[in-house]
Formats: structure tokens, C-alpha cells, sequence
């Protein structure tokens, strides 16, 4: 049973969020509509592929407008190095290694609300960066995350081991 004294709360990303962020910050944009129709939910624009440096920002930049993450899937592949958790602001974020591609980060809110963002390569050049972010948060956005990558000129290169 419900408690309808209770008012619901939508947690969506305002619009401002989509201003430049400061330096240091994470680079990530989401759709910020109410219905999830699009194949990918937002953005992430890591800096470099140590994500033990770069998924703390994004973590705290997703738990400020969404709530708390408990989860984090990403491909083992991708990244120099993937612990099996972190510790963000007194909690504790699991990190899972799934064959996602290098191109996608799955976020989990919750036990299954689950946010897919497509993961634009460190190196890539500002303006093809901000034409693949934008194209992930099209809310009618069909194209998988690979796509959108080759369609914007950018590229994702394994680490050298």
C-alpha cells in the first residue's frame, strides 16, 4: 500500500546541467526527458582510461541529480586497470566487468534502474566529443553506441598491455 500523502519524486536532470563543467568535474550529459525511449540514456566523457581516477566524478555527478549508484558495469577491455569497487563519498559502488564494448557504461540506481551512457574515447577531439554526446541524448535517439562513434569520427583504442 502506498503512502499517497507522500508527493513522488521525479529525480530527472535539470537542463543547466548541461552547462560547461569546471575542470576536474566529469563530462556527462543525459537525456532529460520523462519517458526512456531513446537506446542510450546520456554521455560520459572520460578524461583518460584509468577509470579508478576518472569514475569517481561521475559517480558523484550522477548521485547529486539521480540519487545513489550501486552499480557499475563496464567492459574489463577498456580500461587500464577495474577494481571490483569503489568507496564515493562514504559509499560504496560495485564495479562489474561485462562485455559492454568499450563504448557503453551501464549505471544502476537502485536494485533495477539501469542507465546505459555512451563512453566517448579520452582523446577525442572537443567538437566530434560534443556531437557524439549530443546524438546519445536525443530522446529518439536509435543508434547504438559503436555507431555513434564511427557517424562523429571518433574511435576507441583498446590500452597497450
Amino acid at each position: 500500500m502506498s503512502d499517497s500523502g507522500s508527493p513522488r519524486v521525479t529525480r530527472l536532470l535539470p537542463d543547466s546541467v548541461h552547462r560547461a563543467v569546471k575542470p576536474g568535474t566529469a563530462v556527462v550529459r543525459l537525456e532529460t526527458t520523462h519517458d526512456r525511449r531513446g537506446v542510450l540514456d546520456g554521455a560520459w566523457w572520460p578524461r583518460s582510461r584509468d577509470i579508478s581516477a576518472e569514475l569517481p566524478a561521475l559517480i558523484t555527478a550522477l548521485t547529486e541529480h539521480l540519487g545513489p549508484i550501486t552499480r557499475v558495469g563496464l567492459d574489463a577491455e577498456a580500461w587500464d586497470a577495474l577494481p571490483t569497487r569503489l568507496v564515493v563519498e562514504d559509499r560504496v559502488v560495485r564495479i562489474d566487468s561485462f562485455p559492454v564494448g568499450d563504448d557503453t557504461v551501464l549505471i544502476t540506481r537502485g536494485d533495477q534502474d539501469h542507465f546505459s551512457l555512451l563512453v566517448v574515447p579520452p582523446q577525442t577531439a572537443p567538437d566530434a566529443a560534443r556531437a557524439a554526446m549530443a546524438e546519445a541524448v536525443r530522446a529518439d535517439n536509435l543508434t547504438q553506441a559503436e555507431q555513434i562513434l564511427i557517424d562523429t569520427g571518433t574511435g576507441w583504442a583498446a590500452p597497450e598491455t
